[in-house]
């Protein structure tokens, strides 16, 4: 080998080990050429450019190839000899294995030597690529050259000696080393361009603003570290000397700022080109970044840098706001993790600035005389000195977090760190930063595995501000207002409906009133309880609290206590005759008794509330009190609403007040009506009977049998009512909800075309809503009417028709319509002189052969009467007129020869003039115009086809245009020999050839010609069918959206020029990005593939595509991205958003575009000089507007790796980014480097770019540690990526969301709401979009959450945001104003758990921080949704977590104090109160029947009902009856079904509602109110709440019994059998004196909700009752049950280990969450103590030694259980005759203690069933309480016991759920029920589910033929 370092043996292994980890090696392939620069090794990154430019040259020169690969073997070895670092051994052995056969393979091609050979081809390739293309090559180009230059020219220097480099090479190399930078690859400004430039470069506001950035005059001169010679060229490069920011970041920002400053100057300055940047640009720009900086100086009474009186008068402002700005940028743009900490990069900045201040003014008058010089930075240091020291804090307090295991009480999260920063003590952290100062204190944590679990050892940081402790009084404590309000009036109500006849006008009574009065007895109590709440949930963060908040939260407390007192004892002195409690306070402080002394203390007490009012109803008063930073006015805000940062001043204009307030007073007024006259009042008469009845005979043993009133009766039947009052609000908010948004739909135009009927009746006035709605005003259109202006009407359809088109190709492109629908629906451009409109063929469908069947049957003589009735119709008039001169320009084209032009010139002088003479019916005979039309059709034909012979071609027209010719003139026209013998006496030369012989045949080879000829032929052959064109329902559904939008309002759009700027951001993770072509055949159990599947479900669109694609070479490819784009992938959501980039290019050649290039078409033109240029335009203009960057977090690790997963998503990321070259990807780069002799990872944010064939990087920015760690994934990734976003707006999009050409359109006009003032000065921060739920097509469950989604995305968010004011943002593709939101912490919040749903975050945050959401509904983007039962419930139990969490968090509480009464009304309800409201109904459940249970069991119901006085089941049943609706999903169906007659009509809407709940839909949607509120329920009091993936694919396989028994046992089955127990003994205990009618009627939607929550899964699991199916599923789950479990098994193997995974939640919950779990697992106990009493063993005795006995029997049963478990392990194996002994005694003394009872004791066989129900559940309760006290229970050595009881139970459990399945899978006919449920949708479009299912037998026989 060549080499000057060494021979090989020096250099590398040996070479015998070299082939044995060769062979062994699995990432890197020996044969695998042309990859190896991708899989290059963490630690050896830097060799990886050098075998991209082997890979590259290795066509042009393979021996050089071979010394490049040759040079990175020898840098690898140098830089890592031993092989330590990760890879490193196995790729250096691969690469050597390569070396050595590249050695004997390759030669010298140029020269005899090596040296001679490299020198000669870089010489070569300098003056072929670098001389001669620097300027005719792009910058892109030129980068790529010189990256191979520099690397040829390294090797080069290694290869030849020094002495031999010829001063040529030495020349070349030194003018490629001082041009490298100016051709670095770019993002897309390529700033140092020379030559060649992009037409971005050219713009006008792009030059002034680099101008402006690159003024580094009067800046004071810096030497720079490391390169002291080389100049500082910008003011960017300037701060990067100063304070040592990385070079990439320094580039990235750069751009950055020049495109912000750019895009803001343009729309200033509107038109024109010019060379100074404006002082209002960088002005707007800096008040835009700094609004939160010089918001928090003013809150913390510092002033703001911008305002520093260290700024001298002289300064040059316009230069030292750009550094103020810059500086911000950088700061931002290095901060990784801290970016979630607003405040903390505002102390950073401030400090930073001040320290630029000193650089730039400390010494403008130095005693010295010299200057003053800063000591230059390494490049890294900010990021060492600032940014790692606070990560690190960052990092070790989420170690805490232990995965989300501890308490969020026992760790900082990132809102406790960055709230250091909202008080003044965070400038004792000083500059620079002092490490030992408390913030950066720590506790040690190395001993923590010495101490107890779920403890961290050392002194902790308490929280700041706020504690998210574990409980659902959060609540009460965030929502206290709304929930005094709620008790005060149930508690008036009462008092009113206990007054006499309950009538409402007794609140008049004196009585009454004195009575009402004692609320505010309980309004004190209340309010002392929000006290106590506050100081007890803070009191973790006590030691980071303001002596102020401290202060005040006890003088609240004191204050409660006192009035807690004094009110009880006011109030019973005014009591005449007082008893009980009241007579006790009366007595209480003398003797007074001054009735007026309580109503003076009430209105005392009320002060604060009146002056809330007041300050309610004038809320620009509050907003300006709150936002005050003025000290007396904090003073007087102090005791009623604590100064904090956020929060402050969030009230709305009085117009919006009105309106939610208005909303709110009638829904309340609603409520409180119901909740008395239903609930209440109905109860009142029978709870006074039954608190005067007096019960002596008990039928169980009563503990408390002088109670008075039946207290226990009366807390029975109140306590539903009770908790139903507290939940119905949410059923009226649904309600009025949908009520109120329905009007405002229908005032918001949606849903005027929703059919293609109304769309063709109304397309005429299409073109002109479009160009008022999409097209820019031009300042110089003419002032006079439009509609007279010829010109302007047809310039305006010809940039309708561009976009129509457009949009019709994309959909074609999408195989939506086929090649024939494409053409029916297509406008044409606007090239022809037709004196009409050319409207679409689908328009004008049938119109030609209508008009001929009138005309051909037409005897009058008078024209008048025909043309009347053709220009009654004006598309039958625009197709004749069109027809006729169409077909006259095609036969002018297409004669060539004189004669026959001029007879044809004769003809059609005939027909105009008798048509204006109105003669035209006496010289025309219109019988015979059916003959002429089938013989044009024949003509059309023979023109439009393709494939044949010139001179076959030619005679067959010629042949029929005679035939034509000859029928117009001898049939058709009266007197057409009269024209062929004029023509014939004109030419006098007895010319003997036939007319009509000399045609043009090239007319159909131009495109414009071929079109018209196309066009012709569709208007006169085109029948009625046309009118269902197309038959798509998506293509429907876009293109009546799209029409129905142009009617809407929305801003006008400006020139893209002056549009907002934006960027798209998708964060990805490892989801499928294109699907290979494996999985496209990949059969599952039932044997169906993914393709067979989807050609079955979209059979259209597959017929489609195969038309489009036929005959292709690449048609697997072709197939994948067919299949593709019908999933939830990458590669679809990439294709919809780069339809942002077409749109903007389509709008800018609108908008430049001149008239006869806009006649010609946007696709059309020719690519002239000039058309290029504007082409070059276009797309700089894209650019500059539009970016899109896909976080693919892990794509590095994807690159490297040699799972064949990752490799085909690396494959396929790259494929998209070459497909789509304005697509960026940005990802984490881990890397290994060596610092000390240690290997240490370092961790990179990268932006790369797709090149020629690989990805080119653009910026990599070092990050202080693994960015991932810290928080929650999906923000955490959008977070490192959003650096690399550009504009003024940023739109977030999911992996699983697409986009439409026809929406993207809409995109400039949707930014201008940023623009648009609502209220006064406030403008949009969030600005939210609808959405198009795309998979609700596979299944009814997939429809169900489509129709649930869609309502929630279009009425449910048209309401929040108008008129309640409390939208926020939910994950869906809302537009954020970007500015507004990087400076304030991002577009979500990451805190580990607790911001688990981090989206509605970032609305909180965007509320709390001043911010405005709005809501618009003309453009929509599409999204998929979950599809499969278990998919759709991870997914609620996803959300149902997040809830959980949010209760907790500070910004529900901060929203919940912060906001008004009514406002704070519609946040609870929208948002946790909607989930807490589904827990209450289940409970509602829970409660009724214990309540029951008791009444039965006690023989309390027994008593009552006897008693014909009284009937409290009237009020009972109709309060059920309300929690029913909520149960059955009634309330998500009411805006389904507005919304879908809003947008499709009622008929549909009413149409669907039957079909869904024909479908079950009801008994989904209970089901899933189980899954809400169980993991609602679990988080609140024990945490667990995690990220569930539920995957993304298509749902068509069978579920497993043992997988759906696994994800529902412990959320449904185990709490729809205790139902069920329950239902059971309150029939059979009941049933001796109740009618079953009663019974029924009060039971039937608890057994409804039984069967849902047992069954559900099972009814909507495909082949869920196939016989085969279920077979199979026994003999899994009995394995599965039968598995030991133990370390490293999964829980899907064993029953054992899922068991312990179960109680995960246990195992880390506190001792308060053990201690409720213990409380509510008593409830079991009850049914043993109340059942044995009715046992008949019993004989009716309730002796307390009944219930004794009862517990000897089942300490018994369980001794022997123990017994025999025991004996199984001690003798199963050696001493089995013993076992078997000790079984047989035992069953035999069974035997005789049963038939000693039976016989003496009169034990009955229904004693037997009720013991079952009787110890079931007290077993049950020994389960559930070992569980929660486990370590005790292990410790007496009785886990194991338990564990086996527990499999018992499961066993029987398992068996109870399984066995109707079972019985139900016997009947064939059941499982086709089940498929017709499951796949109706899919039926109702006329496809063959049962053939997927049964796809495989299909596809057998397929075979065997």
């Amino acid at each position: 080998m060549a080499s000057t370092s060494g021979t090989k043996d020096e250099v590398g292994p040996p070479r015998s080990l070299s082939r044995r980890m060769t062979r062994t090696s699995t990432m890197y392939d020996p044969n695998a050429e042309g990859v190896d620069s991708e899989l290059v090794p963490s630690s050896l990154a830097s060799i990886a450019p050098i075998l991209r430019v082997a890979n590259e040259i290795e066509k042009d020169n393979d021996r050089v190839a071979y010394l490049c690969r040759f040079h990175a073997f020898e840098k690898a070895h140098r830089m890592d000899p031993k092989s330590n670092g990760r890879g490193v051994r196995q790729f250096k052995t691969y690469l050597l294995h390569r070396l050595q056969k590249e050695e004997e393979r390759t030669k010298p091609q140029l020269a005899k030597t090596d040296p001679r050979e490299i020198q000669k081809f870089y010489q070569n390739f300098y003056e072929r690529n670098i001389r001669e293309g620097q300027y005719t090559k792009k910058p892109e180009e030129m980068a790529k050259i010189y990256q191979i230059a520099t690397v040829l020219y390294d090797v080069l220097r290694t290869v030849v000696p020094p002495s031999k480099v010829e001063p040529e090479t030495q020349q070349y190399a030194k003018d490629v080393e001082e041009n490298r930078e100016q051709y670095e690859h770019y993002n897309i400004l390529p700033l140092y361009a020379v030559g060649n430039k992009p037409a971005i470069m050219e713009l006008s506001e792009i030059k002034a603003s680099l101008l402006a950035v690159r003024n580094i005059d009067n800046l004071p001169r810096v030497r720079r570290a490391g390169d002291r010679d080389k100049p500082v060229n910008d003011i960017l490069e300037w701060l990067s000397s100063i304070f040592g920011f990385q070079k990439g970041n320094v580039a990235n920002q750069r751009e950055h700022l020049v495109l912000l400053l750019a895009n803001i100057d343009r729309r200033l300055k509107g038109s024109g080109d010019y060379e100074q940047l404006g002082n209002h640009t960088v002005k707007q720009l800096l008040d835009k970044t700094f609004k939160n900086y010089v918001s928090w100086c003013h809150y913390l009474h510092c002033t703001p840098i911008m305002d520093s009186p260290k700024v001298p008068t002289n300064a040059d402002r316009q230069q030292l706001q750009l550094l103020y700005i810059a500086l911000y940028l950088l700061i931002w743009g290095e901060a990784s993790n801290i970016r979630f900490m607003p405040e903390c990069i505002c102390y950073i900045f401030h400090n930073m600035a001040n320290e630029m201040h000193g650089t730039l003014f400390a010494n403008v008058q130095p005693v010295s005389g010299g200057t003053y010089q800063a000591a230059p930075l390494g490049e890294e240091a900010f990021l060492r000195d600032v940014i790692t020291p606070i990560y690190e804090v960052l990092r070790k307090e989420a170690r805490r977090n232990q995965g989300g295991k501890v308490s969020h009480a026992s760790w900082r999260n990132y809102d406790d760190l960055n709230e250091y920063f909202w008080s003044d003590r965070c400038f004792k952290l000083g500059w620079p930063m002092d490490r030992k100062s408390d913030f950066f204190v720590h506790s040690d944590e190395s001993s923590r595995h010495h101490a107890r679990r779920n403890q961290v050892v050392g002194k902790k940081k308490p929280k700041t501000n706020f504690v998210e402790v574990r409980t659902f009084l959060h609540l009460y404590r965030s929502f206290d207002r709304m929930w005094i309000f709620l008790i005060l009036v149930f508690q008036a109500m009462v008092i009113v409906g206990w007054h006499e006849d309950g009538s409402i006008f007794g609140i008049f009574d004196e009585n009454v009133i004195k009575n009402i009065l004692s609320i505010f007895i309980t309004y004190a109590v209340l309010n002392f309880i929000q006290a106590s709440l506050d100081i007890i949930l803070s009191f973790s963060a006590w030691r980071s609290l303001k002596p102020t908040q401290i202060l005040r939260y006890l003088l609240k407390f004191v204050v409660a206590a006192f009035w807690v007192v004094i009110f009880p004892i006011c109030y019973s002195r005014s009591v005449p005759n007082p008893t009980g409690l009241v007579r006790f306070f009366s007595t209480l402080g003398g003797n007074w008794r001054e009735q007026s002394l309580y109503n003076y203390l009430i209105a005392i007490y009320l002060i604060p509330n009146i002056l809330a009012v007041v300050l309610f109803l004038l809320p620009p008063i509050r907003r300006h009190m709150e936002r005050s930073n003025w000290r007396i006015v904090t003073l007087l805000m102090w005791w009623a609403q604590p100064k904090l940062y956020v929060g402050r001043g969030m009230h709305e204009d009085i117009f919006s007040l009105f309106k939610y307030t208005l909303f709110w007073i009638v829904l309340l007024i609603s409520k409180f009506a119901f909740s008395y006259y239903v609930e209440i009042l109905p109860l009142v008469g029978p709870t006074k009977l039954i608190m005067q009845m007096s019960v002596s005979n008990y039928e169980w043993h009563e503990f408390f049998p002088n109670v008075t009133h039946n207290i226990g009766v009366v807390i029975a039947i109140w306590a539903p009512i009770v908790m139903v009052y507290s939940m119905d609000t949410q059923i009226w908010y649904a309600i009025y909800a949908t009520i109120i948004g329905g009007i405002y739909g229908a005032f918001s135009h949606l849903g005027e075309i929703r059919t293609l009927g109304m769309l063709r009746s109304r397309f005429e006035s299409v073109p002109s809503a479009f160009n008022e709605r999409l097209v820019p005003m031009q300042k110089d259109e003419p002032k006079s009417d439009h509609h007279e202006d010829n010109l302007w009407v047809r310039k305006n359809i010809a940039k309708f028709s561009q976009v129509w088109n457009e949009f019709i190709f994309s959909m074609r492109m999408e195989d939506l319509i086929s090649n024939s629908e494409r053409d029916l629906l297509l406008v044409p451009y606007t090239v022809s002189d037709v004196p009409v409109i050319q409207w679409p063929p689908f328009l004008l469908a049938s119109k030609i052969p209508i008009a001929l069947d009138m005309a051909k049957d037409y005897k009058v003589k008078e024209d008048a009467d025909l043309f009347r009735k053709i220009n009654s119709d004006d598309y039958m008039r625009s197709a004749v007129i069109e027809c006729y001169q169409t077909l006259k320009e095609i036969l002018f084209d297409l004669l060539d020869d004189e004669r026959d032009i001029m007879i044809l010139q004769h003809i059609c002088y005939e027909i105009e003039t008798s048509i204006a003479q109105r003669t035209f019916l006496s010289k025309f005979r219109m019988s015979e115009l059916p003959v002429l039309n089938d013989k044009l059709e024949k003509f059309l034909e023979h023109l439009k086809a393709d494939d044949v012979e010139a001179e076959k071609y030619a005679s067959q027209i010629i042949n029929v245009l005679q035939d034509i010719m000859e029928i117009i003139t001898q049939d058709v026209m009266i007197n057409g020999h009269e024209i062929l013998e004029r023509v014939h006496s004109h030419y006098q030369d007895n010319d003997k050839k036939e007319r009509f012989e000399r045609v043009n045949t090239r007319l159909t080879q131009i495109r414009a010609g071929k079109e018209k000829v196309v066009r012709l032929c569709l208007l006169l052959t085109v029948k009625e069918s046309a009118i269902n064109v197309p038959m798509n329902l998506e293509a429907r559904r876009r293109i009546t959206f799209f029409a129905n939008s142009l009617y809407m309002r929305m801003p006008n759009a400006p020139v893209v020029r002056n549009m907002l700027s934006f960027s798209v951001l998708t964060p990805y993770y490892k989801e499928d990005v294109l699907y290979s072509e494996e999985e496209l055949h990949k059969e599952n159990e039932d044997g169906i593939t993914i393709l067979f599947y989807l050609q079955k479900i979209y059979p259209d669109e597959w017929k489609n595509f195969v038309e489009r694609t036929g005959g292709s070479e690449d048609a697997t490819e072709e197939t994948r991205k067919w299949v593709s784009y019908r999933g939830q992938t990458l590669s679809r959501t990439v294709r919809g958003m780069m339809y942002y980039k077409a749109a903007l290019e389509l709008q800018c050649f609108l908008d430049y575009a001149k008239d006869d290039e806009i006649f010609t078409g946007f696709r059309t033109f020719d690519m002239n000089k000039h058309h290029r240029e504007l082409k070059e335009r276009e797309s700089a203009m894209a650019d500059l507007k539009f970016t899109y960057v896909v976080s693919c977090q892990v794509y590095g690790a994807q690159k490297k790796s040699s799972g064949e997963r990752d490799q085909s998503c690396y494959i396929n990321i790259l494929n998209l980014m070459l497909t789509y070259p304005s697509l960026r990807v940005a990802y984490i780069d881990e890397r290994e480097d060596t610092f000390n002799g240690k290997s240490q990872k370092v961790y990179y944010s990268v932006l790369v770019k797709g090149g020629d064939k690989l990805d080119e990087e653009i910026y990599r920015i070092k990050l202080p540690g693994p960015p991932t760690e810290i928080g929650e994934g999906k923000p955490e990734n959008q977070n490192h990526a959003i650096i690399f976003t550009r504009g003024e707006a940023l739109q977030t999009i999911d992996m699983n969301q697409d986009n439409y050409f026809e929406e993207a359109f809409k995109m400039r006009n949707v930014l201008e709401e940023f623009h648009k003032d609502h209220h006064g000065q406030r403008r949009p921060t969030i600005l939210g979009l609808r959405e198009h739920i795309f998979t609700g097509s596979v299944s009814s469950l997939a429809w169900f959450m489509s129709n649930q989604e869609t309502s929630f995305v279009t009425i449910g968010q048209r309401v929040l945001a108008d008129p309640l004011r409390v939208r926020f943002h939910y994950g869906h593709p809302d537009i954020f104003d970007r500015l507004f939101h990087i400076t304030r912490g991002g577009v979500s919040k990451a805190s580990r758990t607790i911001n688990l749903s981090e989206d509605i975050f970032s609305g909180y945050n965007s509320t709390l921080r001043g911010g405005y959401v709005t809501h618009h509904e003309y453009i929509q983007v599409g999204k998929g949704r979950d599809v499969g039962m278990n998919q759709i419930s991870l997914f609620e139990a996803k959300v149902a977590n997040g809830n959980g969490e949010q209760t907790l968090s500070r910004d529900v509480y901060r929203l919940g104090r912060r906001f008004d009464f009514y406002r704070m009304f519609s946040f609870y309800f929208t948002t946790v109160g909607f989930y807490f409201s589904s827990m209450v109904t289940v409970l509602i459940v829970y409660v009724f029947l214990y309540g029951r249970m008791y009444m039965v069991l006690s023989g309390l119901e027994r008593r009552i009902i006897e008693d014909a006085t009284i009937s409290s089941n009237k009020a009972l049943e109709e309060a059920l009856a309300t929690q029913s609706v909520f149960q059955l999903g009634l309330l998500l169906v009411l805006p389904m079904v507005m919304e879908i007659g809003l947008e499709r009509g009622f008929r549909t809407a009413l149409g669907d509602f039957i079909i869904m709940q024909l479908q079950l839909a009801s008994v989904f949607f209970t089901f899933q109110l189980g899954t809400k509120a169980h993991y609602y329920g679990r988080t609140i009091l024990h945490g667990g709440s995690k990220y569930r993936a539920t995957g993304r694919g298509f749902v068509v396989f069978h579920a497993k019994f043992a997988d759906n028994y696994r994800l529902y046992s412990r959320s449904h089955f185990v709490k729809g059998l205790e139902l069920g127990i329950l239902l059971v003994i309150y029939q059979v205990y009941g049933n001796s004196y109740r009618s079953s009618n009663l019974y029924l009627f009060i039971t039937f939607s608890i057994w409804f909700l039984v069967c849902s929550w047992l069954f559900a899964p099972f009814v909507f699991n495909p082949s869920g009752f196939d016989w085969q199916k279920t077979v199979e599923d026994w003999t899994d789950w009995k394995r599965w049950m039968g598995n030991r479990g133990g370390i490293g098994i999964d829980q899907n193997k064993s029953w054992e280990s899922w068991w312990d995974a179960e109680q995960q939640h246990l195992k880390y919950t506190n001792t308060r969450g053990r201690i409720l779990e213990i409380i509510l697992s008593l409830r079991f106990f009850i049914y043993q103590y109340g059942l044995v009493y009715h046992l008949n063993i019993a004989r009716g005795s309730t002796s307390i030694l009944v219930y004794a006995l009862s517990w000897l029997v089942m300490i018994t049963a369980l001794l022997a259980l123990k017994l025999v478990s025991m004996g199984r392990r001690r003798f199963g194996t050696d001493f089995q005759l013993m076992f078997r002994i000790l079984k047989a005694l035992l069953f035999l003394g069974f035997l005789s203690i049963m038939t000693v009872l039976f016989v003496v004791c009169g034990l009955t066989i229904s004693d037997i069933f009720a013991a079952f129900l009787a110890f079931l559940p007290t077993g049950w309760a020994f389960i559930l309480i070992a569980q929660a006290c486990r370590p005790c229970v292990k410790g007496i050595g009785f886990w194991d016991s338990i564990m086996e009881l527990g499999r018992a139970y499961e066993c029987v459990m398992g068996l109870v759920v399984f066995m109707p399945i079972v019985i139900l899978s016997w009947f064939p006919f059941v499982s086709e029920f089940q498929t017709r449920l499951l796949f109706n949708q899919a039926f109702s479009r006329g496809l063959q589910i049962s053939m997927i299912l049964a796809g495989k037998k299909d596809k057998d026989k397929t075979h065997a033929t």
